[in-house]
């Protein structure tokens, strides 16, 4: 704890304990008088906060409680989080963070993160310098074009890192202390935000071409610079964007893509537990992907991977696997097919969506457009048609984006699905079943990764990581959890899941020869020693 006194002790939300300081500390601190007369524990003041919270009568608001929280409270907040994340999770991440994106700028309070522009070429190691903490291991940073399913959204974009922290501190026990949210706030496209007199973004047209790869190069040498055991998560960035930071940094700087490598790791783990449902054999499979983006095109290429590693040659690995986009089937034939998916860009006659479903017979079907209603009824009563047990994972967030609803693939195909979502759904209630539908979301992904680097100091991170996040979390699923027809665990054990993730990459790491630490024989009660604790 700092050594700060009084109004200053209470000011500080990383120190500040509030009504839980005892009568000693008050005495010795300079806190007589600056509090209430009782001395409540963690316990009560998590009861104080939550009652408070369930009395708001909507998400953004409750967003904002929170947010205020985090600001005066560190230590409470996370404990919150980490002992109600069912709860807490959706309100602080997906679905609400995508509305508290797009009122960021009304509801800014105070400032949590750390943003460049284009102002600030060849000053970005100076303003790395203004950041107060030193030891810095998570950078997440976004441009903030491509934010959830909602597009640019400029500086609000900034709700997405912001939130992003919070899932490594309460999912993975990465010291809040150690984490920075940043903002390359490069400008926006979305003119109705630029004439809106409150935002507090750059408020001009985004910089693009050679102008904005050099600012985004400058904030990554700086950032290693100032901050050498930093890992870089790249977030939210447009597709061809995304894809080329990737390509460009990947095999020298320690860093990665959650939208591509994240999103790629979560759903081949729920891939993988499907097998166990279905019975069905991983190298079997039929894969069809509705969208062609940064996250389809990411899963794609690590299915590649697992494919071959599970024996198959690559270009029996690619045949698995299908594209659908606007206009249907994508096949070799097409006049316009992106780089990264021509190899899935087989021989076939073109046709519709639905008509694909029919011909191909996929086992699994993976929608990452970003547009609600793709998977209608009649995709859906196809998939299940062709299937005993069909495989539907819609991943678009937030809820308002997602491909079908819980209730929709449960009720279209007459509760035979296995479904998992992006964003969370509540239970479901068909006939005498309830369902309870699976959330892919990344978390149970990227805060393992930042842990497990963190832990062997790997100097990349690499592929064959979120192979074996994949299978780490694919394992944690239960037999009792499968038999229900879960293909993820719950959220409840996701620190658990983060653990045994980041032992995983420590054990990548050493194979690859990414790192020079010593790392003891026990990796898992090394890891969970590392994890921040919030209590007082």
């Amino acid at each position: 704890m700092k050594n700060l006194h009084g109004r200053a002790l209470l000011d500080d939300p990383a120190s500040n304990k509030s009504t839980a300081f005892s009568r000693e500390e008050r005495k010795q601190r300079g806190l007589r008088g600056l509090l209430p007369y009782d001395v409540a524990d963690i316990e009560k003041q998590k009861d104080r906060v939550l009652g408070s919270m369930r009395c708001k009568t909507s998400d953004i608001e409750k967003y904002i409680f929170l947010n205020a929280l985090l600001e005066r409270n560190q230590r409470l907040f996370y404990r919150i989080m980490i002992d109600h994340i069912d709860e807490i999770m959706p309100l602080v991440y997906t679905p609400t963070v995508g509305e508290a994106c797009k009122e960021f700028a009304h509801i800014f309070r105070k400032s949590q993160g750390l943003y460049i522009t284009p102002e600030d070429r060849g000053d970005i190691d100076s303003i790395l310098q203004n950041w107060s903490e030193e030891d810095i291991r998570i950078i997440v940073v976004t441009d903030g074009e491509r934010i959830l399913g909602l597009g640019d959204l400029g500086a609000n974009g900034m709700g997405i890192p912001i939130g992003k922290v919070a899932l490594y501190v309460a999912c993975a026990g990465i010291n809040p202390a150690q984490c920075m949210p940043v903002m390359l706030d490069v400008g926006t496209n979305n003119v109705s935000l630029r004439e809106d007199p409150l935002y507090l973004g750059y408020p001009f047209a985004r910089v693009t071409g050679e102008t904005y790869q050099s600012l985004v190069d400058e904030f990554v040498r700086a950032a290693q610079t100032r901050f050498p055991n930093a890992l870089i998560q790249f977030e939210d960035f447009l597709t061809p964007n995304a894809f080329k930071l990737l390509d460009l940094y990947g095999k020298e700087v320690r860093c990665f893509n959650d939208d591509i490598q994240g999103t790629a790791a979560v759903t081949l783990a729920g891939v993988y537990t499907s097998c166990r449902v279905t019975n069905k054999k991983f190298t079997d499979l039929n894969i069809m992907f509705l969208g062609t983006g940064s996250a389809a095109g990411g899963i794609a290429e690590l299915m590649v991977d697992a494919l071959c590693a599970a024996g198959l040659s690559k270009q029996h690995a690619q045949a698995r696997l299908w594209f659908i986009d606007r206009k249907g089937l994508v096949v070799s034939t097409n006049e316009i097919i992106k780089p990264r998916i021509k190899p899935f860009a087989h021989e076939h006659a073109p046709c519709s969506f639905v008509d694909a479903i029919g011909e191909i017979k996929p086992d699994v079907l993976i929608g990452a457009t970003g547009v609600a209603g793709t998977f209608n009824e009649d995709v859906i009563r196809k998939m299940a048609a062709v299937n005993e047990r069909p495989v539907i994972i819609a991943l678009s967030n937030p809820t308002s984006n997602t491909e079908c609803t819980a209730e929709e693939a449960y009720k279209w195909s007459d509760g035979r699905v296995i479904f998992a979502s992006g964003s969370p759904f509540d239970a479901v209630q068909f006939g005498d079943k309830l369902f309870k539908p699976a959330q892919g979301n990344n978390a149970y992904i990227f805060p393992g990764i930042g842990l497990g680097v963190q832990a062997s100091a790997a100097r990349l991170v690499t592929q064959r990581m979120f192979l074996a996040a994949a299978e780490a979390l694919a394992n944690s699923v239960s037999e009792k959890e499968v038999n229900m027809g879960a293909i993820y665990p719950p959220l409840t054990q996701i620190r658990d899941v983060s653990c045994s993730i980041a032992v995983a990459v420590c054990r990548v790491a050493l194979g690859e020869g990414l790192t020079e630490r010593d790392l003891p024989a026990d990796l898992d009660a090394h890891i969970k020693s590392l994890m921040y604790d919030p209590n007082y």
